[in-house]
């Protein structure tokens, strides 16, 4: 099929199916190689009296070309796609870097684009990267609340999730919720028990699964968690800053502090600072994927090691090589906690 959109079949009751070129074909009384040629727009558009029948028929049908599934026609490119909500995100512009490293071993050339975590900009952006004839895409962009993996596998187009998981497309991610356990665990040895939680947005896996390695560890200990403990926020230092002022002015505050990555982390030691606390005197402080800056800070920050060099690696390699029915379709690697200055015991007392 060469293409998609609109519904042929409509007031029957019948489910509404994707219109084709034999539609069009058909509706304009020429053959499909005559559609395919007028409506494709690598060509120059032909003024004939048949192309414009061609492409009013494809207009009142409702038909819309398949970039991608015209491109399977043809030879690839030795290009993939990269999709990342931004580059200015540290650990985004590291998988990217990475992955391009990988392409290279391998052949090939990665291209990025960036989406502002829009699904409409998501959308748009890969069908730009599609008609590009890229060979596959490489997402890093996947949300509970959006359903685009299901259509990319509906169009059948290679694609592989990174970092996030929606469970069902190839994904190559780190283990977030042992990631989330080894931080909080690591806190509650050092003998924390008001351990709060930056947890992200619920829409990206990676947020939930460290939130659920951090429930495991404190329900382990027999440590409470309560919703006072846990609050949902952006990926941002600036959502990290605002957050964490609002777990430290709630009574009784938390001694310790889980920031599900290293931006949020960073702006809950800024909203501390604000409220004359120490780190990690008064507020030991976790962070998560361990990017270079942290290490570097005034207090280094203790975070928990993510393996972006595996995550691309293994990501190119389940696009190149897809898993059959039945294979393991979801790779997990392992990461690793750091200890550094941001944590300690509690003081004595608290």
């Amino acid at each position: 099929m060469d293409g998609t959109a609109g519904a042929a079949g409509g007031s029957s009751g019948r489910p509404a199916r994707p219109v084709t070129i034999h539609d069009v074909a058909r509706a304009a009384g020429v053959s499909t190689s005559t559609v395919s040629r007028v409506l494709d727009e690598r060509l120059p558009p032909s003024r004939s009296a048949t192309a414009q029948r061609v492409r009013e028929a494809a207009t009142t049908l409702g038909y819309t070309r398949d970039v991608y599934a015209a491109s399977l026609r043809r030879q690839g490119t030795n290009t993939i796609g990269v999709l990342v909500p931004r580059l200015s995100d540290t650990v985004m512009a590291i998988l990217y870097e990475e992955l391009a490293t990988a392409c290279e071993q391998r052949s090939r050339f990665a291209v990025v684009a960036t989406t502002q975590e829009d699904r409409a900009a998501e959308r748009a952006a890969a069908e730009s990267l599609l008609r590009r004839r890229v060979d596959g895409l490489v997402m890093t962009t996947a949300r509970s609340d959006d359903d685009f993996p299901a259509e990319l596998r509906a169009r059948g187009v290679p694609h592989v999730l990174a970092l996030r998981t929606d469970g069902v497309s190839a994904s190559s991610v780190g283990d977030d919720e042992l990631g989330g356990y080894l931080a909080t665990r690591h806190l509650l040895d050092l003998g924390h028990r008001r351990v709060a939680l930056v947890a992200g947005p619920d829409y990206a896996s990676s947020a939930r699964n460290r939130r659920a390695g951090y429930h495991r560890a404190m329900a382990e200990q027999g440590v409470d968690a309560g919703p006072e403990l846990v609050r949902e926020s952006g990926f941002s230092i600036d959502a990290g800053e605002d957050t964490g002022h609002a777990l430290l002015t709630h009574a009784p505050r938390p001694t310790a502090i889980f920031a599900v990555n290293d931006n949020t982390a960073i702006g809950v030691m800024a909203a501390a600072h604000r409220l004359n606390l120490r780190v990690p005197e008064d507020l030991s402080v976790v962070g998560y994927n361990d990017i270079p800056l942290v290490s570097r800070l005034p207090v280094p920050l203790t975070s928990v090691k993510v393996p972006f060099h595996l995550i691309a690696a293994e990501a190119l390699n389940l696009l190149l090589a897809p898993p059959r029915a039945g294979e393991q379709a979801v790779h997990v690697c392992t990461p690793t906690l750091i200890p550094r200055a941001s944590t300690t015991r509690p003081a004595a007392g608290t």
